[in-house]
């Protein structure tokens, strides 16, 4: 028995979704961006370099290369990435980026793309998601101003194959039946309960019971951010609990017009 299997610890890949910032380097093109999305960043930019036939976008086609220099992930769906891609590459479209003044004359379009970024992390419903802001070349590293929410956490460099954390604590497969400890009813949600990381606290509970517990220090939003464990009184954040329950065995995809996945946030507003 390995170390991961003593101690309870399952390894599992979950399920990342990425909107990314490319920089191309063609003296040609220079300074040209592009935003899009992907659930696998390093064979994303290599089909924008390889081209359209290889399943590169046609604005990236033949000008290449083209460097992936930021990523946000940590998005919970492949629905709330896109809708955040489509803002960026829109927000004179999108209504929550209204109040962003468009590109000024001796504003670099790098530039550009990263005061509406900067931007875009502090209004609903971007400002309340659990998201990470990796620049994957430091060289390009700016400080957004204003800087992201305090809950958003700066990362550097590229991202480790087969991103992996803690999987959730396994209920028996002998047990029919668990029940939340927050409401005492049995839980039915298809991917179990919400649990906390702590190996020893004994929470399991409902989305929306764990949700509405962790709201009531803030009743006038919909999401949490974070909040005090009923189980074992540690701080948790909201996203980390979302992204654990999330976690699972599978291989990903690129399948970008998928847009019937339920969002998570969906089950809050019942």
């Amino acid at each position: 028995m390995g170390p991961a299997e003593a101690s309870g610890e399952v390894k599992k890949t979950q399920p990342f979704f990425g909107v990314y910032l490319l920089y191309c380097l063609n003296p040609k093109y220079r300074g040209r961006v592009y935003v899009g999305f992907t659930v696998n960043p390093s064979r994303r930019v290599r089909q924008h370099n390889a081209g359209r036939k290889k399943g590169g976008a046609w604005r990236t086609s033949g000008r290449g290369p083209w460097e992936m220099v930021l990523i946000v992930h940590g998005f919970p769906s492949d629905v709330a990435a896109l809708r955040f891609e489509w803002a960026w590459q829109h927000p004179r479209s999108s209504r929550r980026l209204a109040h962003i003044s468009g590109k000024a004359r001796k504003e670099g379009t790098f530039f550009f793309h990263l005061r509406i970024l900067a931007q875009m992390l502090q209004v609903a419903p971007w400002n309340r998601l659990p998201l990470t802001l990796r620049w994957l070349r430091q060289d390009f590293q700016q400080e957004l101003s204003p800087p992201p929410p305090q809950h958003m956490p700066l990362a550097f460099g590229p991202l480790q194959p087969g991103l992996t954390q803690r999987g959730r604590r396994e209920v028996g497969k002998e047990a029919d039946e668990v029940f939340c400890s927050l409401c005492q009813q049995l839980v039915q949600d298809k991917d179990g309960p919400l649990c906390c990381p702590h190996p020893s606290c004994p929470l399991n509970a409902h989305l929306i019971c764990l949700a509405e517990e962790f709201l009531q220090e803030e009743p006038q939003q919909l999401l949490p951010l974070k909040g005090c464990c009923p189980g074992c009184k540690n701080t948790l954040l909201w996203g980390d609990l979302i992204r654990l329950h999330q976690a699972y065995p599978r291989n990903l995809e690129e399948v970008e017009s998928d847009l019937e996945e339920t969002h998570w946030t969906d089950e809050l507003k019942t």
